[in-house]
């Protein structure tokens, strides 16, 4: 997923992202344009996954 992708998809995939993880805070998966890089790896973090794995990831919660 590229940054235009997530730009423009975030709110809606934040939110099924709180549906498999309902702990996670606002902050967690705060979104900052041309900060993707920090927000990957904030995801990489609470998942213990490879950046390839949360692209993989977020791209599929994209196509649902």
């Amino acid at each position: 997923m590229d940054s235009l992708d997530l730009k423009g998809r975030w709110n809606v995939l934040k939110g099924k992202v709180k549906q498999q993880y309902a702990d996670w805070t606002d902050d967690d998966l705060l979104y900052v344009e041309g900060k993707e890089e920090e927000l990957y790896g904030r995801l990489q973090q609470k998942t213990g996954k490879s950046r390839e794995e949360v692209q993989s990831w977020l791209n599929d919660l994209n196509k649902d």
